[in-house]
């Protein structure tokens, strides 16, 4: 899809947001769009501009320049039908720990103006996608770390927003606890909210995240699939085959192959750089075959979004 395509059926919209904080530009110019059903990450070390980003965008805070969006309704500082439509989940637990799971939703839940058989319902189904149903009668004080958080993404669906933002969701919470959490993001953009998801976490943006937004010092500087982000820096794919025969008569079979950036030979086999090379793959495998060489292995290593920010910034995501 286009950029103009997707900003005309975007359910979120945010326009060269700014904001400054003293002499700090804390955001520069941040401009995204995010359609139902897609889950945009925006990734970036911590202080890049994405808690300030997504407060803004929830109308916590005011930016100094630009415009957001939501649902077709601007978003600004008395508009609470566009915040309606949004849910928030921050990076800090927001639950009462001395109150069950049940609870807390009841009471969030109130605060959207739910009562009655309609926000006993809209709990239940809230406990059941973060998978707490079971534990919903327990004082959160006795909950994990991940479970507060699984409970805190709870609290943000109660009201059936359009838009669903969650900041660093799982900052300090153990591995089976992220799996769930992601496992829950993943199934909420399937069935048609807009997730904005930020993250400072590359395997994260990769596992979920049908678009990413590179963040650093205040400005989106790269944005789209993690494909097309590799694309636009120019990065290769590895190929490595494990194989017995004429490797010189492969290789020099498959220089002349369009793709193959590079090919040389290894111990076991061959070595290769090209582009698109899960495409090129059928290609170089029958290529193997009338050169009559024997390959055992094939493995394809793709760049990943750490080499794309360490290319965009010269820096590693985790500096």
């Amino acid at each position: 899809m286009r950029g103009d395509d997707r900003a005309a059926q975007a359910i979120l919209q945010a326009s060269g947001l700014r904001k400054r904080f003293g002499t700090v530009t804390a955001v520069d110019g941040v401009t995204l769009s995010i359609s139902g059903g897609e889950t945009y990450g925006l990734l970036g070390p911590n202080g890049a501009g994405k808690t300030t980003t997504v407060s803004m965008i929830c109308g916590l805070l005011e930016p100094d320049d630009g415009d957001v969006v939501v649902a077709g309704l601007a978003m600004n500082g008395s508009s609470p039908r566009a915040k309606a439509n949004i849910g928030y989940v921050p990076q800090d637990i927001a639950l009462y720990l001395d109150l069950s799971a049940r609870e807390n939703l009841r009471f969030f839940g109130r605060l959207y103006s739910l009562s009655g058989g309609d926000l006993t319902a809209r709990v239940d189904r809230a406990l059941d996608v973060v998978a707490l149903a079971d534990r919903a009668d327990e004082r959160v004080a006795n909950y994990s770390g991940g479970m507060k958080r699984r409970l805190n993404i709870a609290a943000g669906l109660l009201h059936d927003p359009k838009v669903l933002i969650l900041d660093e969701p799982t900052v300090g919470v153990d591995p089976q606890s992220r799996n769930a959490i992601l496992e829950n993001v993943a199934s909420l953009a399937s069935s048609g909210v807009a997730v904005l998801y930020t993250t400072h976490y590359m395997e994260e943006a990769e596992r979920i995240c049908d678009r990413v937004g590179i963040i650093d010092e205040g400005k989106l500087i790269a944005e789209g699939t993690r494909r097309e982000l590799v694309e636009k820096i120019g990065e290769v794919d590895r190929v490595e085959i494990a194989a017995k025969g004429d490797r010189d008569g492969f290789l020099s079979a498959a220089r002349s192959l369009d793709g193959v950036r590079e090919a040389t030979s290894t111990e076991t086999g061959a070595h290769l750089l090209v582009r698109g090379g899960r495409h090129l793959l059928p290609k170089l495998l029958d290529l193997a075959e009338s050169c009559r060489l024997e390959v055992t292995s094939v493995e394809v290593i793709e760049p990943d979004l750490e080499a794309v920010f360490l290319h965009l910034t010269g820096k590693a995501l985790r500096d």
